[in-house]
């Protein structure tokens, strides 16, 4: 009896930023890029392609400081993830599982560094860092790296939503714990204030780091903060697995910043949607 075949798996794709409401520069930054063993790609802001002889990497960078200095950190973060994973593809594919950690952890590190440094010899630079959120996309698995308070969520085939990385930060904490509600941390004060980032003058880097299994049908967010202000975890969900008539003929990411733009828009908003087919 021959081997069933398998069906190789896809990846589409739709990203967006969105300036916001109020914010005169966009901070936000955010990545789509392909690569083998011979070369990398640039993604556009839409597509589809196999995932079978190549990698995917999509990427979320939020920038803070002064001035211009956010939107700098930002760009220069994902453009050292631009340059430096497409280098482990090879390390991948001959067993990615046991070195994806280091790897991530090398390209934070790098990155961290880079701003820190930047800060010290610039005053305009001073305190500049970034939050980064990225998944790394291979035919079975995804590997995702996360510091800061951008997020990255999982809505499995099978229903329902999952937000993969934690916030970064003590109210990301005290609702991670039960000890106050999505509304409450919502409302809270301190929500914007990060206990971890890239740069922005903190001392250590500990990213979280971690693989999810992927199948056809499942579906992965990542996103700016901006975009969650304006969305309730249920409406992700409604938008993505439930969108009305009208909703259906507008990509997935630019279905949920114009959703989040209608309900708050006080901040910069960029959302990155991977759908598995």
């Amino acid at each position: 009896m021959s081997d069933a075949i398998v069906p190789l798996k896809k990846v589409r794709w739709s990203a967006l930023s969105h300036l916001g409401h109020f914010r005169k520069n966009n901070e936000d930054s955010f990545l789509g890029l392909t690569f083998d063993g011979k070369e990398s790609l640039y993604l556009g802001k839409s597509g589809e392609n196999s995932l079978n002889g190549q990698d995917f990497v999509f990427a979320v960078s939020d920038g803070m400081g002064g001035a211009n200095a956010g939107e700098f950190a930002s760009k220069i973060v994902i453009e050292k993830t631009m340059k430096l994973l497409p280098k482990g593809f090879r390390s991948r594919a001959s067993g990615m599982e046991s070195g994806f950690q280091d790897l991530f952890e090398e390209l934070f590190l790098e990155s961290h560094k880079a701003l820190c440094y930047l800060g010290a010899c610039y005053p305009e630079c001073a305190q500049m860092g970034c939050t980064l959120s990225l998944c790394w996309m291979t035919p079975d698995w995804l590997y995702f790296g996360h510091i800061g308070d951008s997020r990255i969520y999982y809505f499995p085939a099978k229903g329902g939503i999952k937000q993969v990385t934690h916030d970064d930060s003590h109210v990301g904490w005290l609702l991670r714990t039960g000890k106050i509600t999505e509304r409450e941390a919502r409302n809270h004060p301190r929500k914007n204030a990060l206990q971890k980032a890239l740069g922005a003058g903190h001392q250590f880097v500990d990213p979280q780091v971690g693989a999810i299994g992927h199948e056809s049908g499942d579906i992965f967010l990542i996103c700016s903060d901006g975009l969650t202000d304006g969305l309730w975890d249920k409406h992700l969900l409604e938008l993505i697995r439930e969108p009305n008539l009208e909703q259906q003929a507008i990509a997935p990411a630019n279905r949920l910043i114009e959703e989040s733009l209608k309900n708050s828009g006080r901040d910069n908003t960029t959302a990155v949607v991977l759908e598995i087919l």
